[in-house]
């Protein structure tokens, strides 16, 4: 490893939730040039809900707003990362912390605990609920929620697909590599699959060959739901690449594939009404 590259892994490590081990010496990190980016927080069922807040620093008018939906570490450094980088390409984008009402993902080092202990009790209902929140509170602060996506990654993946199905002023939805059927619980009564008759947005999934956890038949049992439904949903699926094949920060990190599904991405955005800002935006 290079020396740079070595500094710059070390000055972010500690900003990443401990149960991401070992860091890889992948991570990308995005700089704050021409955008504004920073914490924030969003009046939500009561609470003030923490969230991560980058949109470019120069324009006139409102930006299409793009909800990032973390994976099961949380609002940590590389979907911090994921909004710069989606700011840079002129959207707002905002990272809403979901689980903040039933502990903190940063107090983890140890995955299952982690799951076990936080993620598995956060209910769906809650989240969609501080999503909507969320998107209420974009359209005060600069976005234009005429032109609303949402992208989520791993426990956020699912959440898109469930989105998609529940906010009716969403124009399209990306979810990476979220899981598609599971166990039933009080927590999640549904999971996408079970949603597909009612998706109200196109929904673009991203997924790898090679998840361990997300397997082939899994991926044809919502594609058969998809296409019974008669719904606007495609899934791409990268034969050489694993779960979490995005996550730059992780070892199974597929640079190959996750620049390919970033760009299938916002040209999937594009198609779909919500086109990134751009200085003729300004002038209109």
């Amino acid at each position: 490893m290079k020396t740079d590259q070595l500094i710059t892994l070390r000055q972010t490590a500690g900003k990443f939730t401990p149960a991401v081990n070992p860091l890889a010496s992948s991570v990308i990190h995005t700089d704050k040039k021409d955008i504004q980016a920073g914490d924030t927080t969003i009046p939500s069922q009561g609470d003030l809900l923490p969230a991560y807040l980058a949109k470019p620093a120069q324009h006139n008018g409102p930006c299409p707003v793009v909800i990032v939906v973390h994976e099961i570490f949380g609002v940590h450094e590389h979907i911090r990362d994921i909004c710069r980088r989606l700011a840079k390409e002129g959207y707002l984008a905002i990272a809403p912390e979901l689980y903040f009402r039933q502990g903190d993902a940063s107090e983890y080092d140890d995955m299952s605990q982690l799951v076990s202990q936080l993620v598995n009790k956060v209910p769906d209902r809650q989240v969609l609920v501080d999503l909507d929140h969320t998107v209420n509170w974009a359209s005060r602060h600069g976005g234009d929620i005429s032109k609303l996506a949402i992208t989520g990654f791993c426990w956020g993946g699912r959440i898109a697909w469930l989105y998609a199905a529940h906010n009716p002023q969403l124009k399209t939805a990306v979810a990476w590599y979220g899981k598609l059927v599971g166990d039933k619980s009080l927590n999640s009564p549904k999971h996408p699959v079970d949603i597909a008759i009612n998706l109200s947005a196109p929904v673009l999934g991203l997924y790898g060959g090679q998840d361990s956890g997300i397997s082939q038949d899994q991926i044809e049992t919502m594609r058969h739901a998809l296409r019974a439904a008669n719904a606007d949903a495609e899934i791409i699926v990268y034969p050489e690449a694993g779960h979490a094949f995005n996550a730059d920060y992780r070892p199974n990190y597929n640079a190959e594939a996750a620049e390919d599904a970033w760009q299938r991405m916002l040209d999937w955005f594009t198609r779909h009404g919500v086109n990134a800002h751009t200085p003729a935006d300004d002038a209109s």
